[in-house]
């Protein structure tokens, strides 16, 4: 199975996106990806050392930046 696929499957779930060379995490709605994991987010939290910081809102997070996604228990 195809990353993106596997992806596009956790739409509408909520998910932690956590990105390289960054120490922050993102926690939202995914709302939608395309073909290069571009991701947005709903609802999202930006998390430091486990702890949620701010909310941000509706994101966008660059495919490129991101290390891994995480669906998270509702």
């Amino acid at each position: 199975m195809f990353p993106n696929k596997r992806v596009q499957g956790m739409i509408g779930r909520k998910v932690r996106v956590e990105m390289k060379g960054e120490k922050i995490a993102l926690e939202g709605v995914l709302r939608s990806v395309d073909d290069y994991l571009n991701l947005h987010l709903s609802a999202a939290n930006e998390l430091y050392a486990g702890e949620k910081k701010r909310l941000l809102g509706s994101v966008v997070v660059r495919g490129n930046n991101v290390v891994l996604i995480n669906p998270l228990k509702e």
